[in-house]
């Protein structure tokens, strides 16, 4: 976008820690080395515990802050934006900056989209190889299976909200043959 003929590019970046968001912030400095500023915000973590944001030499409070804003607004997390600001030569003044960050931000996240992502219990389904294409078949209706390792036995492993359930449908469909092992939690995409 441009402002009195200083030009903003922002990009959003889906990150899982503050290292990976951090090398978005150094990956569009050397993308775009000829820009005078890479102001940046990021929001990590499933509680939005992690925020931050950069000016990167322009007035302070006008360029991280607001983008900052945009993003605790927009209620997302594990994100990361940086705006490239290319001077045009007329300053914009503190407010005309905070509108520019943070209308640069508010743009890239709505062009970027938003996925909704929730907590899941990591199951592993053990179970006999004639009876595996069965619970496969019924593990898939109940959650999301991210794998299936065959050998002796299949080892079926499925993301799920409700291990308990998963327990008995298990033990239904192999009349109690199959063995259902907790393997923790994991967020996965919605």
């Amino acid at each position: 976008m441009e402002v009195k003929r200083s030009r903003f590019l922002a990009v959003a970046e889906r990150v899982a820690d503050e290292s990976a968001a951090r090398e978005v912030v150094a990956s569009a400095r050397r993308r775009h080395h000829d820009a005078r500023h890479h102001c940046s915000a990021f929001v990590i973590g499933p509680d939005a515990a992690i925020r931050r944001s950069n000016d990167d030499g322009e007035p302070a409070g006008t360029a991280g802050a607001p983008m900052l804003e945009v993003l605790t607004r927009h209620g997302v997390s594990d994100v990361v934006v940086v705006v490239t600001r290319w001077f045009g030569g007329t300053l914009l003044g503190a407010g005309g900056l905070v509108r520019a960050y943070g209308d640069a931000t508010r743009l890239a996240l709505e062009a970027a989209g938003t996925r909704e992502r929730r907590l899941v219990h990591t199951m592993l389904v053990t179970a006999d190889i004639a009876e595996a294409g069965a619970i496969e078949h019924r593990l898939r209706g109940l959650g999301a299976v991210t794998d299936v390792a065959y050998g002796r036995r299949v080892v079926i492993t499925v993301g799920v909200a409700d291990p308990e359930r998963l327990a008995a449908e298990v033990a239904a469909i192999s009349g109690g043959r199959a063995d259902v092992e907790d393997a923790g939690t994991a967020w996965v995409d919605a």
